[in-house]
């Protein structure tokens, strides 16, 4: 993908993004123009409180209040530049971090939400509540990613829904919630191991079947939001 990107990663208490792009250690310099992001490569910036902490085990036990203010510095203080599309990766649910970032971007062209679940209901009941806040606060959902959908063993080729859709999954949800689908990723332990250790899971298993369907995903989500 030809697309000058950033990476916002606002899960406060819990920021991953840094370990999962091989960042760990890296620093975030400020100058007269604001905060630079980390680059993974010249097409990707990111930013995460990750990068801040002296310790990564350190806990972070912050009220609402510090969490909106450091969310509206990283979208108004970090001198992104010239970019084709910036992802928000927020925790779960519908807290702080969403609301902060609504209200904070209601005035820009957001192009909208993705969500992403897995299959069993327990899930499917969190996600159908994350999608009526997306419609309370006229933030359009761009469609919704099944993941951890199914396993196929590698040696017999059998698949096993490991988190069986018991309602129909993320599918039959969108169809009745009217949100677009944006289709399925399976389990599969390269991808543990990608994050880990900080490198693409294109570079260790480029034609497995679950980077196959990840680059599928990307482009019904490039589709939707009318991107090249």
């Amino acid at each position: 993908r030809n697309l000058d990107a950033g990476l916002l990663d606002v899960d406060i208490c819990g920021p991953s993004v840094p370990r999962m792009l091989g960042l760990v250690g890296q620093d975030v310099h400020q100058s007269n123009e604001g905060w630079s992001p980390v680059y993974v490569d010249d097409k990707l910036a990111v930013m995460s409180i990750g990068f801040m902490l002296p310790n990564q085990d350190d806990a972070i036990i912050w009220r609402g209040p510090r969490k909106n203010g450091l969310i509206k510095q990283f979208l108004t203080d970090v001198n992104w530049g010239p970019l084709d599309a910036l992802v928000i990766d927020t925790p779960p649910g519908t807290s702080d971090e969403h609301l902060s970032v609504v209200t904070y971007l209601q005035e820009s062209s957001m192009d909208g939400a993705v969500i992403v679940t897995t299959p069993q209901e327990v899930s499917l009941m969190d996600v159908r509540k994350e999608i009526n806040f997306c419609k309370k606060v006229n933030l359009r959902v761009i469609g919704v990613i099944e993941n951890m959908s199914g396993y196929v063993c590698p040696h017999c080729q059998k698949e096993e829904s490991i988190f069986a859709p018991s309602t129909g999954g993320a599918e039959e949800m969108c169809r009745s919630m009217g949100v677009p689908f944006l289709g399925r990723i399976p389990l599969d332990g390269k991808v543990a191991q990608a994050g880990d250790a900080g490198v693409p899971l294109t570079q260790l298993n480029p034609d497995s079947v679950v980077a196959k369907a990840v680059d599928a995903v990307i482009s019904k989500i490039l589709q939707e939001t009318h991107k090249p």
